[in-house]
């Protein structure tokens, strides 16, 4: 059995020790706003670990014990009122997770005339000291730069501010996929395509990037695997192609017949090593069995990609990344490439040969036969199919010397002809232009290579790069 765990999301607010004697009711009303800023990070597949308030350098200690003990992936900090910066760092520094600054007051203003009218200078502080949560965010901020610490701000209203609200709910999907990254075993099969320069990739570094484990995998497993695959289990997954798929005239039964071998042994393969996505490319010898499975292997990769464990062809790693980060957001992530410009419509036409994520289809996937895989060997069934028209997301993962940043960019998938020859092909349309776009796009040195899905999601991918403090470059 492989353990999993939890989102876990650390929540802490701050305050002063020395006013609660000073101002009667003010740290009961700061603790309630703590409690509706826990309440509204609740959700499902993430645990709270909700310390309360903090109010001084005593109980700072024990809260980054806490929070280490818990195993927490990040931190809201949130501002009450001001706060000793000592009641911060010893937190966040035995935490040593990513820290979000939650700047918040209870309301968008303080109500000046009822507060000058409560007579009582004292309750007039206490009052206004529960509207001071900006007061010690400078000093919180020159302390944890001092520290080297990275940190985020959150500015607004406790209530009724859905910049706030939409903020932190980016924060806790980029925290999530970060973790998917991070608990995510990506199983590389096969060799790079020759010649592919751009491709080529430093597997340690995506491990300490992202945290995912690479798993090398062996093509003649999956080989042997086929072989075991009954004609019942071939019979019924050939008839499961018939639901997913729109099958097109000229697909024979034995090429159904042989591409459904190779998608149950698919599964029993990422079963096996428990991965979450896949990076493959070989081309064997013509009559073998590696060859059988590399030109019979579209049809499963698509099903596979659908489920959530995305599949990029031609052993590129750095786009299994980008695929399972947009999957992680709930986007789809299909392996795609530039194909070509149509300047007449002002559009990019783009798509690749393989696999491609059903799930973010316009309308049913089709299979169509191939008398040759273009620039591969052999020949079988492959996939046509265009995103979903709407917004779209492409995000590259570059690998620029010693680092890696995220390549982004937001466009529309656009109605109209597209090349009906076995591929996943789409029109995309970007507010620059085409022209503008590609150049701006190639200008970050990305590979070839890019994951798409759908929705606009550069706001979520900045943050999750904040996260994994490497940068994120938008293009558009």
């Amino acid at each position: 059995m492989t353990r999993t765990y939890p989102l876990k999301v650390g929540l802490f607010g701050i305050g002063l020790d020395t006013y609660w004697p000073q101002f009667a009711g003010l740290e009961d009303r700061l603790k309630g706003y703590v409690a509706q800023v826990a309440a509204r990070l609740e959700r499902p597949g993430a645990e709270v670990v909700n310390l309360g308030l903090v109010d001084s350098p005593e109980k700072a200690l024990d809260a980054g014990h806490a929070f280490r003990q818990a195993d927490v992936d990040l931190i809201f900090l949130y501002v009450t009122t001001y706060a000793l910066s000592s009641t911060v760092l010893p937190v966040v520094q035995r935490a040593n997770v990513p820290v979000i600054v939650l700047n918040l007051q209870p309301e968008a203003a303080i109500d000046y005339a009822a507060f000058n009218a409560l007579g009582n200078r004292t309750a007039m502080t206490g009052d206004w000291l529960a509207f001071c949560s900006a007061c010690p965010v400078p000093e919180i901020a020159n302390v944890l730069t001092r520290a080297g610490i990275g940190f985020s701000q959150v500015t607004g209203v406790l209530q009724g501010d859905p910049h706030v609200w939409n903020e932190i709910e980016d924060w806790i999907e980029a925290a999530r996929v970060r973790h998917v990254m991070a608990h995510n075993r990506l199983g590389i099969m096969g060799r790079y395509y020759n010649g592919m320069l751009d491709i080529y990739s430093d597997p340690t570094l995506q491990a300490i990037t992202f945290g995912t484990h690479i798993q090398i995998v062996e093509l003649d497993e999956l080989a042997e695997l086929r072989t075991g695959v009954t004609e019942a289990e071939a019979a019924e997954r050939a008839a499961l192609f018939q639901t997913e798929f729109e099958i097109q005239p000229g697909c024979e039964p034995a090429e159904l017949t042989r591409a459904a071998r190779t998608s149950v042994a698919l599964d029993r393969f990422v079963d096996r090593h428990r991965l979450g996505s896949l990076a493959y490319y070989a081309q064997s010898v013509p009559g073998h069995d590696n060859e059988d499975v590399m030109t019979s292997i579209i049809l499963g990769c698509s099903l596979l990609t659908a489920r959530g464990i995305p599949v990029a062809g031609e052993y590129e790693i750095k786009n299994a990344q980008a695929m399972k980060i947009m999957d992680a957001l709930g986007a789809g992530g299909s392996f795609t490439e530039y194909y070509a410009l149509d300047f007449a419509d002002d559009v990019v036409l783009m798509g690749h040969d393989g696999p491609g994520h059903t799930r973010i289809a316009q309308g049913r996937t089709k299979v169509r036969p191939l008398e040759v895989f273009h620039g591969k060997v052999g020949r079988g069934l492959s996939v046509e199919m265009s995103v979903q028209h709407g917004p779209v997301t492409l995000l590259s993962v570059v690998e620029s010397g010693s680092r890696l940043k995220l390549l982004v960019a937001e466009g529309e998938s656009v109605p109209g002809p597209i090349l009906e020859i076995g591929n996943t092909n789409s029109r995309y349309r970007f507010a620059p232009g085409a022209r503008a776009f590609v150049e701006a796009w190639n200008a970050q040195g990305p590979a070839h290579h890019c994951a798409v899905g759908v929705g606009h999601l550069a706001g979520r991918i900045g943050k999750l790069g904040a996260l994994l403090g490497i940068d994120v470059v938008r293009v558009c």
